[in-house]
């Protein structure tokens, strides 16, 4: 059989190079595989047709036939629309184009018969149908075409009519030409049989033109097993290829330094989970191979401190640490917190960012080549070629998803045997996306909060309450706390009716004359948004009027209140980072919610969840099930490209445990990838590896 790979899209009949050249764009879609594994994403039966007197505007999906009896043209220029009077004896329905009106009357002629699908509505008391699928009669059996797959396209796509019912009709061309072909398997007979899978002809047939529920379920079950399985193998076999190739630093001792701190410097009791996770850690350091852990933790669960202890143990083995963090508030911030722990103790912090320049500057990286720095706390200029150490033995990233692949690498060329890394994030991520998106990694999680911390009451509020709102921070404020207030967007937006922070500034100071009011956002010059950060930190301004801005590493344990604006404008994960920014000190903690009365079903169902519940892995969970992976903030940036053809992370994390348990013990039976039995499965991922580097693995 021919290479879809290799051949053309544009050959396809049907296709041609103006159909191919927006596939390629819209759909990324090039060669002949690539249209085979374009899934659709829904099944709608066809077998069933409806007269006119029996339907409702309700229904999901409507089939009939019958004729047009006329077609009528409304409005003007871009108003312009076109509706088709059809029948079927029983009623009458009014079928609805805006678009391709010129192909529509050209194409379809009254009075001949046809058959019309889509979704049903009613205006002005009509029962309408936009942009139906039309079929001649003749050319349909109804009780053949079993479930209709329909496929995901783009406006640009339906303005050229390359809507769903086209690509259906390319499918139908590619398998016609490739006739009874079978494709070449991609899994190993053993692994069909013991798993009882579909063979992937029959899969990929059954994908595109199931004939019932049952065959598509078996085709959608063997197609996402294979693609978790190769996502798994993958990850897998590179994590045991790195562990064999790099040996470790060994930290052998917990010394002096790491005691000093324990017994003298520690500013509160370490929480249970604290106390696990640095064991682990010096388990991980003292073992020979290089430790590449995630430290997951949610806001205010003392990750720092865990960081800090981590790298003492590796100045006690005579080396250095590294703190790269995503910006110069966060890496600020980190360096006054560990310089505030380390007060009285011999070891030397220095800070680097863009704005350290000059004298200051020579003298850090002069002093990092000697060894008389220890701890280098920084931004992306850490990776710089002019950065240098004496010996860098481990580097710690925060929120590691902001920072790109390439930067991350950097940080290992800094010593002859590359470093151990920890990497931190305080964006809970779901058990089955880690197990993806940090495969490689070990996971270890901070799950209790400092004592003395309440939880945070978050309360959901209709913005037509404010004053009621306004009386409780002035009651807040009275008592000594304070107050930040956080808007979706920096200047008015005509398209968007959002609340902007520039006017939300000015109704602010109008509603509270009697405090002073800071503003930050992102636009602002670091230095100035400094200097407003550094006054709210001094308790020198009570309100913070501010931007997205302050999502990560802000720490005011004197703001209680945390209000944010347009709340349905935000996603789970944001709506918890914001509200992470209260709750740090001893007294009780607010955040406020404000919508407006109209919202959706899903903003509807984030806001509950947030007023439910603090826990931040719980609300992982339910921004991965109502958004999906590739909306998660972070997964973009983060080096995995969540190109799942079929797969769900979201909903298929019990097959995705699964398939990574078969492909561990595939390794450990086969881990040279030897055995002929196996030839398939390790040719399969050459192959796919050629396509798709997973830089995940570079942590």
């Amino acid at each position: 059989m021919f290479d879809l790979s290799t051949r053309d899209v544009k050959y396809l009949p049907g296709v041609g190079p103006q159909r191919a050249a927006i596939l390629n764009k819209e759909l990324n879609i090039y060669s002949l595989r690539d249209l085979l594994y374009y899934f659709p994403y829904k099944y709608v039966d066809r077998s069933r047709l409806y007269y006119i007197h029996e339907i409702d505007g309700n229904m999901p999906y409507i089939q009939l036939r019958g004729r047009i009896l006329s077609f009528e043209m409304f409005g003007e220029g871009r108003q312009r629309r076109l509706v088709g009077h059809f029948t079927d004896g029983t009623g009458v329905v009014d079928l609805v184009w805006f678009q391709g009106l010129k192909y529509i009357t050209g194409k379809y002629k009254a009075n001949e018969e046809y058959i019309v699908f889509g979704k049903p509505t009613v205006f002005n008391g009509r029962i309408n149908v936009a942009h139906p699928d039309i079929d001649p009669a003749q050319e349909l059996t109804l009780s053949t075409m079993g479930l209709q797959p329909y496929y995901n396209t783009t406006e640009k796509m339906k303005r050229t009519s390359l809507n769903s019912h086209a690509l259906e009709k390319l499918m139908k061309n590619l398998f016609q030409a490739l006739q009874k072909e079978s494709f070449e398997e991609t899994l190993s007979p053993s692994l069909i049989a013991a798993h009882q899978l579909m063979p992937l002809t029959d899969a990929l047939y059954n994908i595109h033109f199931p004939q019932n529920p049952e065959l598509l379920r078996k085709a959608q079950y063997r197609l996402k097993f294979e693609e978790l399985f190769y996502v798994q193998l993958n990850i897998l076999r590179y994590t045991k290829e790195r562990r064999n190739k790099f040996r470790g630093l060994v930290f052998e001792r917990v010394g002096e330094i790491f005691n000093t701190f324990y017994a003298h410097h520690l500013p509160f009791q370490l929480t249970g989970a604290q106390k696990r996770v640095i064991k682990e850690m010096r388990r991980d350091m003292g073992s020979g191979r290089q430790m590449n852990r995630l430290l997951q933790g949610d806001v205010g669960s003392g990750k720092t401190l865990v960081a800090l202890m981590t790298m003492l143990i590796a100045l006690d083995n005579g080396f250095q640490a590294c703190m790269m963090a995503p910006t110069e508030i966060l890496a600020t911030q980190h360096y006054e917190t560990i310089r505030r722990f380390l007060n009285g103790m011999p070891v030397r912090v220095e800070l680097l960012t863009g704005n350290v320049k000059g004298k200051r500057r020579e003298t850090i990286l002069r002093d990092l080549l000697t060894g008389d720095v220890h701890i280098l706390i920084g931004t992306h200029a850490v990776i710089e070629d002019t950065v240098n150490f004496s010996s860098l033995g481990l580097v710690v990233i925060d929120e590691q998803h902001r920072f790109g692949v390439a930067q991350r690498a950097k940080l290992w060329a800094k010593n002859t045997r590359p470093p151990h890394v920890l990497v931190m994030t305080a964006t809970p991520i779901p058990r089955t996306l880690a197990m993806t998106l940090y495969g490689d990694l070990d996971v270890s999680v901070i799950d209790e909060l400092p004592p003395g911390r309440k939880p945070i009451q978050t309360i959901h509020q209709f913005d037509n309450r404010r004053k009621s709102m306004y009386e409780f921070m002035r009651k807040q404020i009275q008592e000594g706390r304070q107050v930040y207030i956080v808007y979706p967007l920096i200047q008015e937006s005509e398209k968007m009716d959002i609340k902007n922070l520039e006017e939300g500034y000015m109704h602010i100071c109008e509603e509270f004359p009697e405090y002073k009011v800071s503003k930050v956002h992102g636009k602002m010059k670091p230095a100035e948004k400094e200097e407003e950060m550094q006054r709210f930190l001094a308790n020198e301004t009570q309100i913070m009027v501010a931007t997205t801005v302050i999502e990560v590493g802000v720490n005011v344990p004197n703001a209680s209140v945390m209000a944010i604006e347009n709340a349905e404008r935000f996603g789970l994960s944001q709506l918890h980072q914001l509200r992470g920014r209260v709750g740090r000190g001893a007294d009780q903690s607010y955040c406020i919610l404000v919508t407006g009365y109209k919202l959706t079903e899903e903003t509807r169902k984030r806001i509950e969840i947030m007023v439910q519940t603090n826990d931040g892995f719980e609300i992982a969970e339910a921004d991965l099930k109502l958004r999906g992976p590739g909306d998660l903030e972070g997964t973009q940036q983060s080096g995995v490209a969540f190109d799942l053809k079929i797969a769900d992370i979201a909903k298929d994390g019990q097959l995705l445990q699964y398939v990574r348990e078969i492909a561990e013990r595939l390794l450990d039976d086969d881990p040279e990838g030897m055995k002929p039995e196996n030839q398939i499965i390790w040719q399969q991922l050459k192959e796919l590896r050629k396509k798709n580097v997973n830089w995940s693995v570079i942590s």
